[in-house]
């Protein structure tokens, strides 16, 4: 027998355990029911996989909140859980709704149990069929209608599609949080996102949040203060990706989506304004030019854009954050979150963001941000007293039975409908005498810096 065969043999197994395992991962073989609930499928699923669970219950994904360090308050644990933003405003008292889009079974209310593995719905991250869904108010399980049994007997790696269940429909529906995610990117054209529709028509979000048992990269600024794990475009492209010395050069201080997203909302429109003040109005529903909601009665009047070119940030990768029971100044726009950095930071590049505007209650006494009871409450008796009081007591925090309204404003990163590289923006969208994107003097400028750099002409 030839030396080399022993090494032959290993290869040939090397090269095809792939298919061996996933001959072997037929969960049609796994998987028997019937199924009544989710917890039912997990229980099955835990056989295999309790692992997995344990590592899942340990991610922002089913804990929603993390341990951070906030200046001024020290460690401090925040999230979904706990933060209020200026779309349905916060979780507490709310919890059947906002919890449609947890990655598990049963958050009807604060008594939900984390330490509980037949909690975690295994669905909603691996379903291969297309036809899992949660029920919209249901707190979190599925809807009534789903073949549990074809859903659990067809799992596998998640799609873009998995993802997009929540991150598409953040907010209440489609296209309406982040501005760069939504149901568009499911199967885009190049201009609409040009990785997306890349050849390889089957990436995967997770080919750039590269995860590592369960535990997914990438923070959005209304729920994170930017410390935890990170996703860059230098991850794949490196520090120095262009032939041009002089762009390589802006990348130290510039943020790559900063030239590469032009604008975002590209395929369909994004919410910029939400106005709580004017729900309860006995007046007619609106639309606008794009058949979207401007008044509806239980949410009050909406705004929305399409092909909106970012607001430009000084950002260092870390952000302040309002946090229940802070005081505020109702006199001035609240910023409930806001990224950190300045010219002088050597770590901040400019970055583009949505910026989402609006008007929600406060105490007028206290001077704190409210969190009032939206499902089940406010949209049942159209009452803000009761709406806050039943909120407020839910949270654990005072209120003094006195309400206002104040302005609002959050940030949100753009960082995904990254452009096709013949559509990026060029020296001259930002250097040049007037209307260049860049507004220089707030970004800590004299004037355009390349304008001050370049040498005066010979008279």
């Amino acid at each position: 027998m030839p030396r080399r065969f022993p090494f032959i043999c290993f290869l040939l197994v090397w090269l095809l355990l792939p298919v061996f395992v996933w001959a072997a991962a037929d969960h049609k073989d796994m998987v028997q029911g019937p199924f009544k609930t989710g917890q039912e499928v997990t229980d099955v699923c835990l056989g295999c996989h309790e692992q997995q669970a344990a590592d899942f219950m340990k991610t922002v994904h089913w804990t929603w909140q993390e341990k951070q360090q906030v200046p001024g308050k020290g460690e401090v644990s925040i999230g979904k859980i706990n933060l209020i933003n200026n779309f349905c405003i916060a979780l507490p008292s709310n919890w059947p709704r906002c919890t449609s889009c947890h990655a598990g079974y049963g958050w009807k209310d604060a008594s939900f149990k984390f330490d509980d593995p037949n909690n975690v719905d295994c669905l909603v991250c691996h379903d291969t069929t297309g036809t899992y869904v949660k029920s919209p108010a249901g707190a979190g399980n599925p809807d009534p209608k789903v073949d549990l049994l074809k859903v659990a007997q067809n799992v596998g790696k998640p799609s873009r599609q998995n993802c997009g269940t929540c991150h598409f429909f953040g907010g209440g529906g489609d296209h309406i949080k982040h501005g760069d995610l939504d149901s568009s990117m499911l199967k885009p054209s190049r201009d609409i996102d040009v990785h997306m529709a890349a050849a390889k028509p089957n990436m995967s979000c997770q080919d750039c949040h590269k995860t590592k048992e369960h535990a997914i990269p990438g923070e959005s600024l209304a729920v994170s203060l930017g410390k935890g794990m990170r996703v860059a475009c230098t991850d794949c492209h490196g520090e120095a990706p262009h032939k041009i010395p002089t762009y390589n050069r802006h990348t130290k201080r510039v943020a790559c989506e900063t030239c590469h997203v032009p604008v975002f909302a590209k395929g369909l429109p994004t919410k910029v304004w939400w106005d709580w003040s004017k729900a309860g109005e006995t007046r007619p529903e609106s639309k606008d030019k794009y058949g979207l909601e401007t008044y509806v009665k239980i949410k009050g009047e909406f705004k929305w854009e399409k092909d909106i070119v970012p607001t430009y940030l000084w950002y260092n990768g870390e952000a302040s954050r309002y946090l229940l029971g802070d005081t505020i100044d109702p006199s001035k726009v609240v910023p409930l979150n806001h990224p950190l950095g300045d010219r002088k930071d050597p770590k901040a590049k400019i970055m583009p963001f949505k910026v989402m505007r609006g008007k929600q209650p406060y105490d007028l006494k206290l001077k704190t941000m409210v969190v009032p009871h939206l499902f089940g409450g406010y949209w049942n008796h159209f009452e803000w007293g009761k709406a806050i009081k039943d909120g407020m007591q839910a949270a654990g925090l005072p209120y003094s039975g006195e309400y206002g309204w104040v302005e609002t404003v959050m940030y949100w990163k753009v960082n995904h409908m990254v452009a096709p590289k013949q559509a990026a923006l060029k020296c001259t969208a930002c250097h040049r005498d007037k209307g260049g994107l860049l507004n220089w003097k707030a970004l800590g400028y004299a004037g355009d810096p390349a304008q001050a750099a370049a040498p005066t002409p010979a008279k």
